[in-house]
Order: C-alpha cells, then sequence, then structure tokens
C-alpha cells in the first residue's frame, strides 16, 4: 500500500527571482519555498560534493504574504555522534531549533555520521543582519559550532523573498490568486 504522500505531484520548479536562489511549490500549494546560496561550513565530508553546506530557506505563504526563514545546516563527521540540539543567536538568545535526520552512515574501525538540524531565524533579524548574522549550534556532546551568515547571503535571501512576494501578487509564477501583504 502506498503511503498518502506519495502520490503527492513533486515539487515545481520556478523561475528564479534572484541569480542562484531557488524557487518551487511545495506539496502544500500554500507554500513556496526559497532556496538561498550554500555555503561550505566545513570541507566535503570525505571529498563528496553536497556535504558540510549550510543554506538559508525560506517558506512563503501565499494567503498571508508573510516569510518563515531557517538557516538549514547538514553536518558529516566522524566520530562519537554529536547529537546536535539547540541554537543560539550572536547575543546568546536561542533560536527555536529543528533536528531534522541524524544517521550513522558506516562504522569501519570508527562510525561516520550525517545530521540535518536547523534554526528557525526571525524575519526581523534578518531585516537587521546589515552586518552579517553569526548562528551558534550546539549538541550533546559539548560540540559547538557557529555558523556565519554574509551580508551577501542575506541581502540575496531578503530579495528573493521580496520579489517572489511581488511576482506572486501580480499573479506570476504559478499562483492563479494574490497574496496579502505581511503586516
Amino acid at each position: 500500500m502506498l503511503a498518502a504522500g506519495a502520490c503527492a505531484p513533486a515539487p515545481a520548479p520556478l523561475p528564479a527571482p534572484v541569480p542562484g536562489v531557488a524557487v518551487r511549490t511545495t506539496a502544500l500549494a500554500r507554500y513556496v519555498e526559497i532556496i538561498g546560496l550554500k555555503a561550505q561550513h566545513a570541507p566535503p565530508f570525505l571529498g563528496v560534493p553536497g556535504t558540510n553546506f549550510f543554506v538559508l530557506r525560506s517558506w512563503l505563504d501565499r494567503d498571508s504574504g508573510r516569510a518563515t526563514t531557517q538557516l538549514y545546516v547538514s553536518d558529516s563527521y566522524r566520530g562519537a555522534e554529536k547529537k546536535w540540539s539547540a541554537a543560539y543567536d550572536a547575543a546568546g538568545r536561542a533560536l527555536p531549533f529543528t533536528a531534522i535526520r541524524r544517521d550513522q552512515i558506516g562504522c569501519a574501525g570508527e562510525c561516520a555520521w550525517v545530521e540535518d538540524f536547523a534554526a528557525l531565524i526571525p524575519e526581523r533579524e534578518l531585516a537587521t543582519a546589515a552586518g552579517g548574522l553569526a548562528v551558534t549550534f550546539v549538541a550533546r556532546s559539548g560540540d559547538r559550532k557557529t555558523i556565519l551568515l554574509t551580508p551577501r547571503q542575506i541581502r540575496i535571501q531578503r530579495a528573493a523573498i521580496a520579489a517572489t512576494r511581488l511576482r506572486l501578487s501580480r499573479g506570476i509564477a504559478g499562483s492563479p490568486r494574490p497574496i496579502m501583504s505581511p503586516e
């Protein structure tokens, strides 16, 4: 028997409003996903491309016009399991944290792991982060990892959100209904 979501259409790519940014509809037609510029936080794990990266990703609500943005991190490593569990802004304030995936890659002498996790970045913090933004992740193992979002990454993500919001309000990019302005 197929799972309930197995018949759902794959997210459809939409024209990118900003070069280097991916925009696509989600399985829930109410939202548009905006995936920013990927960057490395560590060298690719075992030289494998597409590992040890971070990216801003946003979901734009077609009905309200509100954007929710996460700093998404994929971390591959060897050794003891880290169990990433919390995130903090530069002032030490806790950010909502989401553990997305934790998988053991293998154990040939020493175990290898991949963990994907994210921190919610409030829109007001993105709006006021002209000089960049630092987010520190903390693991149950005691490990800490600080991700530095550059002013360029933030500027591009905000521009992509604004451009997508504008396109949707004009009925472009597959939106048959206009969106409301965010507040």
